[in-house]
């Protein structure tokens, strides 16, 4: 059953944001106009689904009437089968796309990896992770920025914190969030036994100025020479900048850049989505109850998938799926865990949905 109601309101509201776009009083004013041509392009897959499957419903209609006719019987027993998958699957794609979008989900992202318990082994791996999601974004054709790193001996690293920005980011990588489990034999391990290490990754959208307003007064900025493995200065200038947010405690590390007001910016920049996942992560507190069930809370506690390199073999606790690709995966090929996670909790969220207001054709 889909809403039908609701959707013909849904092809309504496209004819009248139509009709307003023709407006001299509407063309006139450049915001109005990209906010109503935004509202109508995020309601046109619904509405050109919707115009389908009444299509393809009014099919099935006749073609069941024609069952009992000598001539056009057979015809339409044939054709029935087909029709009506069509049809559960345009009902589907209705349900999937009456969902509530997360207001993130087009935002760029901001890619939080820390090495975890483990030692150097920890850090290597949070090191692979780093190369992994760069690698997933050139495929997906995503710009990655590193904002700052601390490295670890070896080639590893304690922490890399990146921004993603393209088309759509936020939606994809939201469901990386969580405790990364590695298992594989150290270059060191004389006897070929296995280790175990961890390292977390979160996953924040970016927040624009407008999102969250940052009072100077609130902030305690340090300045100091930046500094690379073993402490050792890695320039002569004082650019290092570490911002702490009085309120909130947070405190942000940038070094990268050679330039101290380049170091500023983005840790502003870092600070900003920081504090908009923990406005959000207050909004959302009073509703945890009903998420339960749904794919984790991207709490960074959660392990939410495990590497195993001796078996080449990657499994994802959250949907029991588990390939055996990892050096693919290792290499940017996560497309489909990602899916995997994304309908899993597409489908939680269908059946959590109340309250369809409908009846079907």
């Amino acid at each position: 059953m889909i809403p039908v109601k609701k959707l013909e309101e849904i092809v309504r509201s496209i004819g009248e944001i139509d009709q307003a776009l023709c407006d001299s009083a509407v063309i006139s004013d450049s915001r109005k106009v990209q906010s109503l041509n935004k509202e109508r392009s995020d309601k046109l897959p619904l509405v050109e689904c919707f115009n389908e499957w009444r299509e393809v419903a009014k099919q099935v209609r006749e073609d069941k009437e024609a069952l009992e006719d000598p001539e056009l019987g057979p015809l339409a027993r044939e054709e029935l089968p087909e029709l009506e998958g069509r049809l559960a699957e345009l009902e589907r794609k209705i349900h999937l796309l009456l969902l509530p979008k997360d207001p993130n989900d087009e935002r760029n992202t901001i890619l939080e990896i820390r090495s975890g318990t483990g030692g150097e082994e920890a850090a290597l791996f949070a090191a692979d992770l780093l190369r992994m999601y760069s690698r997933y974004a050139e495929r997906r054709g995503w710009k990655v920025e590193l904002m700052t790193t601390s490295e670890a001996s070896a080639g590893g690293l304690k922490e890399a914190i990146a921004l993603v920005s393209g088309n759509n980011v936020y939606s994809s990588l939201r469901y990386e969030g969580g405790v990364h489990r590695v298992q594989r034999v150290p270059e060191t391990e004389a006897q070929g036994r296995v280790h175990t290490s961890t390292a977390t990754v979160a996953v924040l959208p970016e927040a624009d100025e407008v999102d969250v307003e940052i009072d100077e007064s609130d902030l305690k900025i340090d300045i100091a020479a930046a500094s690379g493995p073993g402490g050792q200065a890695v320039n002569t200038t004082n650019s290092a900048v570490q911002i702490t947010h009085i309120p909130s405690g947070l405190m942000v590390q940038c070094q990268d850049e050679r330039s101290q007001h380049k170091n500023k910016s983005k840790a502003l920049k870092v600070l900003r989505s920081r504090l908009l996942e923990l406005e959000q992560r207050k909004q959302h507190d009073a509703i945890r109850d009903e998420r339960r069930g749904m794919v984790g809370s991207g709490e960074r506690s959660e392990k939410i998938r495990t590497y195993n390199f001796p078996q080449n073999r990657i499994t994802d606790h959250r949907v029991g799926l588990t390939l055996h690709k990892l050096d693919k995966v290792i290499g940017g090929d996560i497309e489909e865990i990602i899916e995997a996670v994304r309908t899993h909790d597409q489908a939680e969220r269908l059946k959590n949905m109340h309250g369809n207001d409908s009846s079907s054709t």
